[in-house]
Parts: C-alpha cells; structure tokens; sequence
C-alpha cells in the first residue's frame, strides 16, 4: 500500500465524521508503533492539501522504560517538518515496580492519558488524534461484548469534556493488514514497545479470536465493522445524517473508553 492509498483511507474518515476544521491545531499521539508513525505520515500529507487548513505537533509519553529510544522518530519528524515533544515520565517505575499492578495496563493508560493531555494543551493544540485502526474498532466492541456484556465501542469524534479536547480517529477505515503493509513497503522507522505486558491482555486474546473467526468465516471482521457502522451506536452517524449537523460527538463521559485505549 502506497501514502496514496492511505491518504484515501484518511481523507474519507476525515470527511465523513468532519474530523478536522478551518485552524485546528492537531497533536498526533505517537507511541513509536506501526499505527501511529502511518497516522503521522498520513496527517502530514494531507496537511499540505486539506481545503481546511490545520497545523499537527506530535507526542510521545515515554513512559522511562529504559530501553526505548526514540531517535528514529525524532530524526523522522525533523525530516517531516513536524515539531515533536518528548514528554518524560517515570509511569513504568511506579506501574511495575513501586505499585506492581496485577493489571498494569489500566493504571498505566490512564497516567499515559494524563501526562499526554498535559503536553498537548501546553502546546497550544485543541485536537488529539489517536491510531485506532479498523481492527481496533471491532476488537473493542468483541472486548465489550464478551466481558461487559454490552454493544459497545469507541466513537470516530469524542469530546473530552474534562480536558477540552476533541479526540479524532484518522485511521478508522484503514485495516491493520493495510497498515503492516504500508510500513513494510516504506520502511517506516517502527519503535518495539519494550513494556513487559505487551501481547499479553485480553485485547490480545480477542485480537487472536477475531483472527480465528475470519479465517474460519472469511468476511465475518468487515460485516462486524458494517454493523458498527450501521447499527445506530451513539457517535456512528455521518454528521450530515446528525440533527445537530455534526456538532455533538459523544462526551468522555458517554463514551466510557477502555482502560487500555
């Protein structure tokens, strides 16, 4: 897949959920994965051409694990154009070693949150895009399914009222396959999560079922998305479909995300 095809994918997502308007300031959440360093590729090039024009600045909570380094991501944002903030934490210390969490990843996400919140209202920005893929999409609604009992999943604009910040999902369209490919084709400099409890939470379990079940009813991954799509959750309609003309996206509050998103 070439970054014309995953401007495509983009370009539609950003259209129909009216993601980005005239003069938003973006932060682009960079974990140094696959997903977000495609998001930043994505973001940056459709910033040179987007009829609305918009400015991105990109993030990274590193967490103080000692074996991350991140000068790839810098050398590559620097050759972008694209200011970058590195923001220092010690989360790993107090997760693993001083609290030693039996479930790390709730904990963890919610310091993450935190501290990336903090970085991205100090830089002026009113946006966060977040790299939820397609996948991830119909993954959160199996996780909540299965272990909530409820037809749930995160929304493609959510408003974090407690922070004033608008949450957006670029990727929405894109498959995870799509992405492998991209950074395959591209070599895109990918940071490994060096975090001990990475493949090894219930999004893994669900990610592996999910595979399970398409290769066993190929197709069954595309209909569960068209389901989402279609199936009236809050936050799923086309702002042009929307009485309020797109300008109410699900709250936090009513999206009630993951401890692990």
């Amino acid at each position: 897949m070439d970054l014309q095809q995953v401007l495509s994918h983009v370009r539609r997502a950003v259209d129909d959920y009216q993601m980005i308007r005239d003069g938003d300031r973006i932060a682009v959440g960079i974990s140094g994965g696959k997903d977000s360093l495609t998001m930043l590729y994505a973001l940056n090039a459709l910033e040179r051409f987007y009829p609305h024009p918009f400015s991105i600045h990109a993030v990274t909570v590193d967490l103080g694990f000692q074996n991350l380094d991140l000068s790839k991501i810098e050398a590559l944002c620097a050759g972008l154009g694209v200011p970058y903030t590195v923001v220092r934490t010690e989360i790993a210390d107090i997760v693993f070693e001083q609290r030693k969490e039996t479930n790390p990843c709730a904990l963890c996400a919610k310091m993450r949150k935190g501290a990336l919140n903090n970085a991205i209202r100090a830089a002026g920005c009113n946006k966060v895009a977040y790299a939820h893929h397609r996948d991830d999409v119909v993954e959160t609604m199996l996780l909540s399914l299965i272990f909530e009992g409820r037809f749930h999943t995160f929304s493609p604009v959510t408003w974090l009222d407690r922070t004033e910040l608008t949450v957006i999902r670029p990727l929405l369209y894109m498959k995870e396959a799509d992405i492998i490919d991209f950074v395959n084709k591209h070599s895109v400099p990918v940071v490994k999560s060096p975090c001990p409890a990475d493949g090894n939470t219930k999004r893994e379990y669900v990610k592996q079922l999910l595979k399970r079940l398409n290769q066993e009813n190929p197709g069954v991954a595309d209909r569960m998305f068209t389901a989402i799509r279609t199936g009236g959750l809050p936050g799923w309609t086309a702002p042009g479909q929307m009485p309020c003309g797109g300008r109410c996206p699900r709250t936090e509050r009513e999206e009630k995300e993951h401890g692990d998103q």
